[in-house]
């Protein structure tokens, strides 16, 4: 397998390996046109589609948004994300129709090995994060590796979500948990 191969699987990777690098930079070149490049909003629009894996129309990424490769993301329709946001995607991002991100929002697929001898040989991996339809994710909140959120949730601001939660609830604290089933 590719080192590209074993990140999307979720395995263990080499993220200096020249494909992932050169993917990178593509990611940190579109983000860089995005935050500082003067864009008129059809030209937004228009980098936001080479930028994402997939997304619908009426997508909006706020000034400061950066992501790893921005090609394993991919967003629904009627997505807006808000002034400084950040998402590692090594593994796939799902953001369903109808979301909002708050100011300075962190959504992590990435992690690091718990066993030091792996983790200080560079060694890296993720975990796929979704995100279903209609959330709302409050300001400084953070998103871990390998969670998923149903439909219809909302995370209070500067929540941390470790694990996965149902749809109709909102969450919130450190970690999240179910202050209210909607």
């Amino acid at each position: 397998m590719t080192q590209k191969q074993k990140m999307l699987a979720g395995e263990l990777y080499n993220a200096s390996d020249p494909e992932l690098a050169a993917l990178h930079n593509r990611a940190i070149e579109l983000c860089q046109k995005l935050n500082f490049g003067g864009l008129t909003d059809e030209e937004r629009v228009q980098v936001t589609r080479q930028l994402l894996g997939k997304c619908g129309e009426r997508v909006v990424l706020g000034r400061d948004f950066w992501c790893d490769y921005g090609f394993n993301i991919e967003v629904g329709e009627n997505f807006y994300v808000n002034y400084g946001v950040v998402i590692l995607d090594v593994c796939k991002v799902t953001i369903g129709k109808n979301c909002l991100i708050a100011p300075q929002v962190g959504i992590y697929t990435a992690c690091h090995p718990i066993d030091e001898a792996t983790r200080i040989s560079g060694l890296e991996l993720g975990k796929p994060i979704t995100i279903g339809d209609n959330c709302w994710i409050g300001g400084h909140a953070v998103i871990n590796p390998g969670v998923t959120l149903g439909d219809n949730v909302v995370v209070g601001s500067g929540s941390v979500v470790t694990k996965s939660f149902p749809s109709n609830v909102v969450i919130a604290g450190n970690p999240a948990r179910i202050i209210k089933r909607l």
